[in-house]
């Protein structure tokens, strides 16, 4: 896209992007859009170990984007259905919205759902991220930007409510601590203390090594006349799969949207409902009782996916039946960017990667991904030992949300939650970054697939600063 004709749009939207309130009376106003972020069909969908080309788009992806204007700030959300977006991308599609709009950076809070059946926004995947941005990358700007532009015009007078559901019996812990004598193999030629995702009901099956939260918090914003014009949920569930092979799919945040969207008799609306899903803190947690299905039942594509869905989206309908709307509350942001370690290869590491690689093909393995992770260290071996790291809050009115560049354990957005300042607080994971788990120091000393190197790429002591910040930034903003 040429500046020229950001430019005209800018110039076509001078009316709507005006931050004050012209008679001084206490109005929040809000805006929202979707825009199509859909990869080509034979684009590499990631999400397991080995990609694999897209042969089918079950479901188109998007980035769906809210607005906010209390007449004196101006907040930005998207949320992308992509399996995690590094900095660089978000960085861009920030600098180019600034421009064209003049909400400031800091304003602005761009997340991915982390489904597992799109295309790679990761680039080469160095965590520095200094490539030329590549072609889908820059379709992921030039969407969000889309997506963002479209809010801002759509910027109407509303009401904002907020309102917190629960659904306990679609969250899990996966990782699991096993029974003595369990063997507990990692690529590294060592051994852990926990597995992630053993296999169900397995005879060695111990107990979880980690809680779940089931809190579904939402934002609800509605016109003054009581149309509904948007929702901003968060879960704490990584994603549901269950995908047909080579499809593409934005997963069951998606299908949330839907059933929402139908639930409050929105469908068919202009401008159009949106909802979004957020992914909470859902680094270790998934949809798979490990005990075993009571029922025994096998599911078919999308069935379980749209089972979940429907299930949260029915408890958030449910809640919003006694949200109180408002005409007016505040709106905050704040970021700070910290010095962040990242773990590189030790030399022992390197040598014993190398020592993989030379292996006969047919030569027995000690652990069954130990090729893939011996890359990996290699790979990771020019890395930068440490990177800028950012880290954002916003407010909403009685409700607190961080923002956090990774995929978060729980233990960190439940001990969030209990000590934010805010009577609601949530994080949204994979939040204007993407580096990996974020496991706390405590499961980095049980090991397991999250905390090891190529799998996680932050400092074992990440978990604490990224808390004591955040809380920081809460404080700064509940001052506000």
């Amino acid at each position: 896209m040429q500046p020229k004709f950001f430019g005209v749009i800018l110039l076509a939207l001078a009316p709507a992007i005006g931050f004050g309130q012209a008679d001084g009376a206490r109005v929040i106003r809000a805006g929202a859009a979707t825009s199509n972020v859909t990869p080509p069909i034979g684009s590499l969908i990631v999400g397991g170990f080995i990609p694999f080309p897209s042969t089918y788009v079950h479901d188109e992806l998007h980035a769906r984007c809210l607005v906010l204007d209390d007449g004196r700030t101006r907040l930005a959300v998207a949320v992308v259905d992509n399996i995690g977006i590094p900095r660089v991308v978000y960085d861009e599609a920030k600098r180019v919205l600034q421009e064209n709009t003049g909400i400031p950076r800091e304003n602005m809070l761009m997340s991915a759902t982390h489904t597992h059946s799109g295309a790679s926004a990761r680039g080469n995947g160095h965590i520095a991220g200094k490539d030329p941005l590549d072609d889908y990358q820059r379709l992921v700007v030039s969407r969000i930007l889309d997506c963002m532009l479209g809010a801002v015009q759509n910027l109407e007078p509303a009401r904002i409510g907020w309102g917190l559901g629960r659904e306990p019996m679609q969250v899990f812990n996966r990782r699991w601590r096993m029974k003595p004598g369990t063997p507990l193999p990692n690529p590294f030629g060592g051994t852990d203390q926990v597995m992630m995702n053993p296999r169900v009901a397995d005879q060695n099956l111990l107990e979880p090594a980690g809680p779940t939260d089931p809190e579904i918090h939402f934002l609800s914003i509605q016109s003054r006349e009581g149309r509904p014009m948007a929702l901003l949920a968060n879960y704490s569930l990584h994603y549901v799969g269950g995908v047909g092979k080579g499809h593409i799919s934005a997963d069951y945040f998606a299908l949330f949207a839907n059933r929402i969207e139908e639930m409050l008799g929105a469908r068919g609306q202009h401008p159009q409902f949106v909802a979004i899903l957020s992914n909470g803190t859902s680094g270790d947690i998934n949809n798979i009782n490990f005990r075993g299905d009571p029922s025994g039942r096998s599911w078919r594509p999308y069935e379980k996916m749209r089972t979940v869905a429907n299930l949260v989206a029915a408890e958030v309908f449910k809640a919003c039946q006694t949200v109180q709307h408002r005409d007016w509350a505040p709106l905050a942001a704040a970021q700070m960017e910290i010095p962040m370690g990242v773990r590189v290869p030790t030399q022992e590491q390197i040598e014993y990667a190398e020592r993989i690689l030379q292996k006969p093909k047919n030569a027995p393995k000690y652990h069954p991904r130990e090729d893939i992770y011996a890359q990996r260290v290699l790979d990771m071996k020019g890395w930068p030992r440490e990177i800028p790291f950012l880290l954002q809050a916003l407010r909403v009115g009685d409700v607190g949300i961080a923002a956090v560049p990774n995929e978060v354990f729980v233990d960190m957005g439940l001990q969030i939650k209990r000590q934010s300042p805010f009577p609601r607080t949530f994080t949204i994971e994979l939040a204007n970054g993407s580096y990996g788990y974020l496991p706390t120091v405590e499961h980095h000393k049980l090991g397991g697939y999250e905390t090891w190197l190529g799998t996680n790429r932050l400092e074992v002591e990440a978990a604490p600063k990224i808390v004591k910040t955040i809380l920081s930034l809460f404080e700064k903003l509940k001052s506000s």
